[in-house]
């Protein structure tokens, strides 16, 4: 019974993909939270979402993990690093131990850590040549999280998000649905009832030709490939003025959900 929850991380955590009516995003973190939050009685639950889009690790463990340990919630769910991955030149080893040490902060005071692993990235322009290297990392958060006694969010293996509906339009956050079945896949983690099957197939779609997926890649390069270059490029990032959600009531989510549903 699960009566508070801290969410850590990047976009994401935050949610991006997933708006809500007021522009804001959502999040498998947010819908998540309700399904905790069901399982208390009304107004007995505390959650708070600290993730920020863009944030490298060391940016999260600076601003974040700090906030986290002092709520000393019943739970957390850590996820970080996936930046610092995708970036040229970085070693996933390495980040991996800036993980870890991260992550002894959190358990030390949280009666239980979620961690999550990348999803796979094979499908994916842009990331599919980082497969190996994300695969690599997530070897090392698996190997972590069993020496610290931390269930693990695994989301390599979640094949219904290879589904192209599971993501958005930028192909690189999660849509709506995505989110919804990730959020599915970490109360499963933690032995909730849940009530749907994240797995559940999705509905046929009509067969689509090569000069149509041609014409959407070029479109997809110049809304998005486009100017995410030119951010690395000029050393910015997309939450560089994007403050964390903070404190959220799990019925103000329910309420957001059902409104652009």
């Amino acid at each position: 019974m699960i009566g508070s929850y801290v969410a850590v991380g990047d976009s994401f955590t935050e949610g991006v993909g997933d708006p809500g009516p007021d522009g804001a995003f959502v999040g498998w973190a947010d819908r998540f939270a309700v399904l905790l939050a069901d399982r208390r009685p009304e107004g007995d639950f505390r959650y708070t979402n600290l993730a920020v889009r863009g944030k490298l690790l060391d940016q999260i463990v600076a601003d974040q993990v700090p906030r986290a340990v002092d709520m000393t919630p019943d739970l957390v769910s850590f996820c970080a690093g996936g930046n610092d991955i995708i970036r040229p030149g970085t070693d996933p080893d390495e980040v991996a131990e800036r993980f870890e040490r991260a992550l002894v902060q959190l358990t030390a005071v949280s009666g239980t850590v979620m961690v999550t692993t990348g999803f796979d990235t094979r499908g994916v322009p842009v990331l599919k040549h980082l497969r190996g290297k994300i695969a690599t990392y997530n070897g090392h958060v698996r190997a972590i999280a069993d020496r610290y006694g931390c269930p693990v969010l695994d989301l390599w293996s979640l094949r219904s998000v290879r589904d192209r509906r599971a993501w958005d339009a930028d192909r690189l956050h999660l849509s709506p649905e995505g989110h919804t079945r990730v959020a599915l896949r970490a109360g499963q983690v933690l032995g909730l009832d849940v009530p749907a099957d994240p797995e559940q197939a999705w509905p046929p779609l009509p067969p689509r030709g090569a000069l149509d997926m041609r014409r959407d890649n070029v479109a997809w390069a110049r809304e998005f490939l486009v100017p995410w270059i030119g951010r690395r490029l000029r050393g910015e990032s997309s939450g560089d003025h994007v403050t964390a959600k903070g404190a959220l009531s799990p019925d103000d989510i329910r309420m957001r959900i059902a409104s652009v549903a």
